[in-house]
């Protein structure tokens, strides 16, 4: 979940947003959800990149006030806020978000819980400041008590939301991205675009390619500072998260404290994953499942993925050292750099 953790492999040159060029690779980029976000299509439609462009915005503009948690009058944040437990009106697609993440906490038995947000602002990785001290064992355990998916109901029509407590605090930033990715690559589709690559801070969502004899490579970058490439792999038709602890965390007294909160324990991850990348059918289904796997670790993880028939490549931490672990599925998409 981490734009850092992937490197695009496009080795050409690209239309600027002002320029229109029929079947030429156009370039839109812009700033979302915190991050930055990066489209890439061939132009075979008649819209203009402007167009196009603009509405791209319109769109993440949307999902981001649907579901931000740093946006304090987000349909998400008034919810959060609101310590009514009776029906919610929400809009359809927060109602589809939440209902999905919903299924992935279920499928991954609670190691994604989109209400941890209490413990992720504790340990200051949401959008309070880091605290100035680690949280004591009383804070973690009361801010627990606030943590449980099963207290979180939604109805897709009419779609709404309520809260089984009053304070329970829904967090989409396992998913929100993901679904962003998804929006904008069924714009596109609807355009009549067949070749497009879109990503938000990371994830990605591919379909076709980029030329006729060329396809959609994508590098996952070793978990280092100087982002040097670990895996080449082809994308087409389907969409890509990758999970790790090595570009957001904090250090105190020597500890490391992952961004990663596990919410069983309350706490920041302390295994040796150090990233996973995870591909599924969905954006918003890749970026749950590769969060949920994250806080399961290399072995859990592993087994969950193979149980459960999934593209997924581990890179774990063995002291100074990086091992790589992968399913079949992903072995056939590893490109030879």
């Amino acid at each position: 979940m981490n734009k850092f953790a992937i490197i695009f492999l496009l080795l050409f040159s690209f239309n600027s947003c002002n320029e229109k060029a029929t079947n030429e690779l156009v370039l839109i980029t812009g700033s979302t959800m915190g991050t930055t976000y990066s489209v890439k299509y061939v132009n075979s439609i008649s819209d203009s990149i402007e167009e196009v462009k603009s509405n791209i915005t319109e769109i993440l503009k949307t999902v981001n006030a649907q579901m931000s948690t740093y946006i304090p009058d987000s349909q998400l944040s008034i919810f959060n806020s609101s310590r009514d437990t009776s029906w919610f009106s929400i809009s359809s697609d927060l109602a589809f978000v939440l209902h999905s993440s919903l299924e992935i906490c279920d499928l991954t038995n609670g190691a994604l819980d989109i209400t941890v947000g209490p413990l992720v602002n504790l340990w200051g990785f949401g959008p309070e400041n880091k605290p100035t001290t680690i949280p004591t064992d009383f804070e973690i355990n009361s801010a627990l008590e606030s943590v449980n998916w099963k207290n979180i109901e939604v109805r897709l029509d009419p779609p709404g939301v309520k809260k089984k407590l009053p304070k329970i605090y829904c967090d989409l930033s396992s998913t929100a991205k993901g679904f962003g990715v998804d929006k904008v690559a069924e714009y596109l589709a609807s355009l009549g675009v067949q070749n497009y690559l879109v990503e938000i801070g990371g994830e990605l969502r591919a379909h076709g390619a980029k030329s006729e004899d060329d396809e959609w490579r994508i590098g996952i970058s070793k978990p280092n500072n100087n982002s040097s490439i670990q895996e080449v792999i082809a994308l087409n038709n389907t969409s890509m998260a990758t999970s790790g602890d090595y570009w957001n965390y904090f250090e105190e007294d020597g500890v490391r404290y992952s961004h990663t909160i596990d919410p069983k324990t309350g706490r920041p991850i302390t295994h040796k994953l150090a990233s996973i990348t995870i591909l599924a059918e969905t954006c918003l289904f890749a970026d749950g499942l590769a969060t949920a796997i994250d806080v399961m670790g290399e072995k859990n993880g592993f087994e969950f993925a193979t149980d459960n028939n999934l593209s997924a490549y581990f890179i774990v931490r063995e002291n100074d050292q990086f091992t790589v672990n992968y399913t079949e599925s992903f072995n056939k998409i590893i490109l030879e750099k």
